[in-house]
């Protein structure tokens, strides 16, 4: 007579873990977000919680690409940091571990001179 092993039961891999923004930085991007709004410049944003990024999009309309995306790569926070504005075109706008300095790329299209 032989022993034979049992087959194990297949398990499934793991859920890979996402990418997301905490509180405190939709906090502040929410922030940017409502004054920017109020102001007329943009209507719609979008969320995204990819493998290894996180994208805020922003739209000045519900059916067009974005005009900005503001991205979390945690994998960048020892290179040329974490966050980073990036435009319609692809051209990456502030990059940097700050959230909130850069952002501030996007608050200047806030301030405007008054007649």
């Amino acid at each position: 007579m032989t022993v034979q092993t049992p087959t194990p039961f297949h398990r499934p891999s793991p859920v890979p873990e996402k990418i997301a923004f905490d509180r405190q930085e939709l906090g502040v991007i929410l922030g940017l977000y409502g004054r920017m709004v109020s102001a007329g410049e943009w209507r719609d944003y979008g969320m995204s919680f990819l493998k290894d990024v996180a994208i805020f999009s922003i739209f000045r309309r519900a059916a067009e690409h974005p005009i900005y995306r503001i991205e979390k790569r945690p994998k960048l926070r020892g290179r040329q940091g974490m966050y980073a504005v990036i435009g319609m075109d692809g051209q990456i706008l502030k990059r940097g571990s700050d959230l909130k300095a850069v952002l501030r790329v996007l608050e200047r299209k806030l301030i405007r001179s008054v007649d």
